[in-house]
């Protein structure tokens, strides 16, 4: 289970991230959702050591790990997917792999676990020695996923991973999170689009101004049309950009 309790983040005198309270837990994905600049990146950023909270709390089953290093946390079984399309551009793919399998103390065999990638995303072997920046916004997208789930972490983090996709692809993605998170691990999942993340979320927190406004279940969530008012701010924000 994942725990934050009270989180304060801030930038000098800005606050983005306001006395949240938010629990995630196993086999099951929950949903961060509001538009840009609401907090959800902050909080995640928080939550893997990434960004010190002002104040509050983040537990990982119980252990409190406000203070602990990211890359500590990255050994406890926690994985953050950030934003951005975050890979070594000039690097292959596998080298992409042997980085990511070499960030944490290696356990198990790299092989079965580079094997299981492959078998998951066929486009990746197919490509393994082309170099990431060649590849499309999805199959980066692919390689980032596998890349923060090559060690099985218990706890993962994915930031906007649908952005700037193609319908086939965000399905893809979105399956493969899903089964992800059936195996008994914590998934938390950033999306601006309601309607995606709760096509796969059982439960969901919509943030404003870093502070969180509404939780609930998918279904209470989709009942109050949280999907549908977020949907039209957000094409409203788009269209006047």
């Amino acid at each position: 289970m994942l725990e934050v309790r009270g989180l304060d983040v801030a930038y000098g005198a800005i606050k983005a991230v306001r006395g949240v309270d938010l629990t995630a837990t196993s086999g099951q994905i929950t949903a961060l959702i509001g538009a840009n600049g609401a907090g959800k990146s902050s909080l995640m950023r928080a939550v893997s050591g990434i960004t010190p909270p002002a104040r509050g709390a983040i537990l990982l089953d119980g252990e409190d790990i406000t203070r602990m290093p990211a890359h500590e946390r990255a050994r406890r079984g926690l994985a953050h997917a950030m934003e951005g399309r975050r890979i070594f551009h000039q690097h292959t793919v596998e080298e992409n792999l042997v980085t990511a399998w070499h960030f944490r103390r290696p356990d198990g065999s790299f092989k079965d676990a580079l094997d299981q990638v492959y078998d998951r995303f066929s486009i990746l072997r197919e490509r393994r020695r082309a170099k990431a920046g060649t590849l499309s916004g999805g199959q980066q997208q692919t390689l980032i996923l596998s890349m923060a789930t090559l060690h099985s972490p218990r706890f993962l983090l994915l930031d906007e991973p649908s952005l700037g996709l193609a319908p086939v692809i965000v399905s893809q993605i979105f399956d493969f999170i899903r089964d992800y998170a059936r195996a008994d691990r914590v998934v938390l999942l950033s999306e601006q689009l309601a309607t995606l993340a709760l096509r796969v979320a059982d439960q969901g927190y919509v943030l404003k101004h870093g502070e969180v406004v509404t939780r609930g279940s998918r279904a209470e969530l989709s009942s109050r049309g949280i999907a549908d008012s977020l949907s039209s701010a957000y094409l409203g924000t788009a269209s006047r950009s």
